[in-house]
């Protein structure tokens, strides 16, 4: 198996990991604390957003690896057609090596093809855990139980793609340095403004008068 070939493995395997986590029952509080970490970090939302460029590589490898089935079937029609029986001893070795293509490349298409399909279950999956801790929450506060509610249920019930809220909080904080920059930088020139004025006046003030 080729490197990257071996790398998608791993993702499938991440993938299954992360797809049995959230599956494990876990206790209300537990789970809600849980989900409102995974949309508030920063790091998730880096993480998704590399996750998203793999997944395009990925779909990549998968048509080619389709691609490479289609031609070796292709083959192995030709050997039946030119080699008469399929068990030829003639085309034997040829038709043996063709069957090993066959299979490298209907592995590397099922793999692919599990990794993209798991990340689709894992999206859906995520949404869907998401929308019953929404109703819970609402369901545990019509009930009247005092822990329900709270920052963590508000940021929740805001929370859409893994880490979305983490990344805006990052854009706010540099919008934030941003405008505290300006506002540095706006009052050094006032500052210099005011400075020249006062040397424009003062030069002003000591020039003496002419006689009429």
């Amino acid at each position: 198996m080729t490197l990257y070939y071996s790398l998608v493995f791993c993702l499938l395997v991440f993938e299954m990991a992360v797809f049995m986590g959230l599956i494990v029952p876990l206790p209300f509080v537990v789970k809600r604390k849980l989900f409102t970490f995974i949309s508030e970090s920063p790091i998730v939302a880096k993480l998704q957003y590399g996750l998203k460029i793999t997944f395009i590589f990925i779909l990549i490898l998968f048509i080619d690896s389709v691609n490479r089935v289609y031609r070796v079937q292709l083959e192995l029609a030709a050997f039946g057609k030119e080699g008469g029986p399929i068990g030829a001893a003639a085309l034997g070795a040829d038709r043996m090596e063709v069957q090993a293509r066959k299979f490298y490349s209907q592995r590397n298409m099922y793999l692919c093809g599990f990794t993209l399909f798991l990340s689709l279950i894992l999206n859906r999956t995520y949404s869907m855990i998401l929308e019953v801790l929404r109703l819970e929450e609402k369901v545990k506060l019509i009930e009247g139980d005092k822990k329900a509610g709270g920052k963590d249920s508000v940021r929740l019930a805001q929370a859409g793609d893994a880490g979305e809220i983490g990344r805006l909080k990052q854009e706010l904080e540099a919008k934030d340095r941003d405008i505290e920059n300006l506002k540095k930088q706006c009052e050094g020139l006032t500052r210099e403004y005011h400075r020249l004025g006062d040397e424009v006046s003062g030069t002003k003030s000591d020039t003496p008068k002419k006689d009429m």
